[in-house]
């Protein structure tokens, strides 16, 4: 059976702090991390070693998370990537935009900063496809994932007709 210290999961994330803190919490997990600070380091990363999930920032300079992912997407084998987005921006006009982009075409789990350990671990262990311990189901990250996950199949324009429904509400 896997274990975390099987899996490596690229960090990416212009804050030091942040990135350390995330580095800290999956390392103590026992997970591999790499890491970058913006999404030109990431992709250069991505060329030299296969990371099997992407922790993602939205707003980085040099290049934003938002064109690292759009970049993955051009490579069948890169495309493969679970890609995780933790960003302080999901609702203001810096990511805002991005965000409701990305998640209508790929990343089912978006974290918004700060996070919790825990919370983030457990969305990260749910990507990859280890079990995840039963307290974290009641985290919302967790259950937004979930919708996201269900919401894969749907059509693409419907959601985004029923975004701008719920928006005006």
């Amino acid at each position: 059976m896997a274990e975390a210290k099987d899996f490596l999961i690229l960090v990416v994330d212009d804050e030091d702090d942040v990135r350390d803190y995330l580095i800290m919490a999956l390392e103590d997990e026992g997970f591999t991390v790499e890491s970058a600070s913006d999404g030109y380091e990431a992709l250069e990363l991505v060329k030299t070693v296969k990371p099997d999930l992407i922790s993602l920032d939205l707003v980085m300079p040099k290049r934003s998370g938002a064109a690292f992912y759009r970049d993955l997407q051009k490579n069948p084998e890169w495309r493969k990537i679970p890609v995780m987005i933790v960003t302080g921006h999901a609702k203001d006009d810096q990511g805002k935009a991005d965000l409701d982009e990305l998640t209508m075409s790929g990343p089912g789990i978006y974290l918004e900063k700060p996070v919790k350990p825990g919370n983030y671990v457990a969305n990260v262990r749910r990507l990859i496809g280890l079990p995840v311990e039963d307290d974290a189901d009641n985290d919302p990250a967790v259950l937004r994932a979930r919708m996201m996950d269900q919401m894969k199949g749907a059509d693409p324009e419907a959601l985004k007709k029923a975004l701008k429904i719920l928006g005006k509400n």
